[in-house]
């Protein structure tokens, strides 16, 4: 058992308000994250998700928004119900010559191997790695060439 944060850090090809909009509007959230029946960046807003492997093991997540610095950082807590343990993500965001620069950090995690293995480090470790290098990555590199695309034809 590890207590080590799980740190993803990836440099997107897009603004940092384009990320931070994917990773706070909750219409663009369902095109790369999980279908939230609701999402507010305010600290203490409560949302919920499900997710799982496959259909035989799905969980409810429970999180709280526990930090919100605009364009900077987005934190929540996450647990599940039904389950101890509890984690927290959080997202940082840094401009790097017009690209961002994210830095997810998922801690915590603990708390949770030892009470399910569909909850070990590794499971979250490829999920994480999923949603960042295929999921995140798609949709605000493909939207910001859809917009830089829309820019050129309006010139």
């Amino acid at each position: 058992m590890s207590n080590y944060p799980l740190v993803i850090e990836r440099v997107f090809d897009a603004s940092v308000s384009k990320v931070w909009e994917a990773l706070t509007i909750n219409d663009l959230m369902k095109k790369w994250y999980f279908v939230l029946p609701d999402f507010k960046a305010e600290v203490g807003f409560e949302f919920t998700f499900t997710g799982g492997a496959d259909d035989q093991h799905m969980y409810t997540h429970l999180c709280r928004i526990i930090e919100v610095v605009p364009y900077k950082k987005l934190a929540y807590s996450w647990r599940y119900e039904g389950y101890p343990g509890y984690s927290t993500v959080s997202f940082e965001l840094f401009d790097n010559d017009g690209k961002t620069r994210v830095i997810l950090t998922h801690t915590g995690l603990d708390s949770f191997e030892h009470i399910n293995p569909d909850f070990a480090k590794k499971n979250f470790e490829l999920g994480w790695a999923s949603i960042m290098d295929h999921s995140l990555k798609t949709y605000v590199e493909s939207e910001m060439v859809k917009q830089s695309g829309s820019m050129m034809q309006n010139e």
